[in-house]
């Protein structure tokens, strides 16, 4: 009788204490699934750092970007700059030339004028000779380079007066030739390329 007591004391102790085990591994796994509100407030912590970092990420990203077109838009005005220089700068030196080329070719052309008047008074006897040929070639010579160099002679006799080319002087009668017509060249012009570098002096025929 005894031994029975005992026997179903012990299986009672061993129940209530397998019931206790399994209270306790409930307990810790109800606790591990259970969020405290220490833990909800860390959490919604770290996620509020997050943000921030994440926002000031972004806004150093953008002084970055702002920064970079910044000098981008330096760099191209500068370029711009530079460009504009150069075709002033061009365009200046293209000015220069022509200006000293003109000058040049103006102190030259008294030249070519002298060298007309004495071929035109030798005698006609006398153009052959060698002296005479010698200065028909460097004459030719000089009109040649001066071609070259974009020097022509003015066309003015026989063609309408025209103030932009021709220099009236004087007035004449003629016949053969319309009213207000070149109808002699007293002094030969030129042009060096598209601009006059001296007039024709011519006698007009009057109206």
């Amino acid at each position: 009788m005894e031994e029975e007591v005992k026997q179903d004391t012990s299986e009672t102790e061993t129940q209530e204490k397998r019931n206790t085990e399994e209270c306790e591994e409930t307990a810790e796994a109800s606790a591990e699934n259970t969020e405290t509100p220490e833990d909800g407030e860390a959490s919604e912590e770290k996620d509020k750092k997050g943000f921030f970092s994440g926002r000031k990420k972004e806004k150093k990203e953008d002084a970055v970007k702002a920064q970079i077109n910044e000098l981008q838009d330096k760099v191209m005005r500068q370029m711009a700059e530079f460009e504009n220089f150069r075709k002033r700068s061009e365009k200046e030196k293209s000015a220069m030339f022509e200006t000293g080329a003109k000058s040049v070719i103006e102190k030259i052309l008294p030249v070519v004028d002298n060298f007309e008047r004495g071929l035109a008074t030798v005698p006609e006897d006398e153009k052959d000779a060698p002296f005479v040929d010698g200065m028909n070639k460097v004459y030719r010579q000089l009109l040649t380079e001066l071609e070259n160099l974009g020097v022509k002679p003015i066309e003015a006799v026989g063609k309408e007066f025209d103030p932009n080319f021709h220099n009236a002087v004087m007035q004449v009668e003629n016949d053969e030739l319309e009213p207000g017509t070149v109808a002699q060249e007293l002094l030969k012009g030129y042009m060096y390329r598209d601009t006059v570098v001296r007039h024709s002096m011519v006698a007009v025929v009057q109206e």
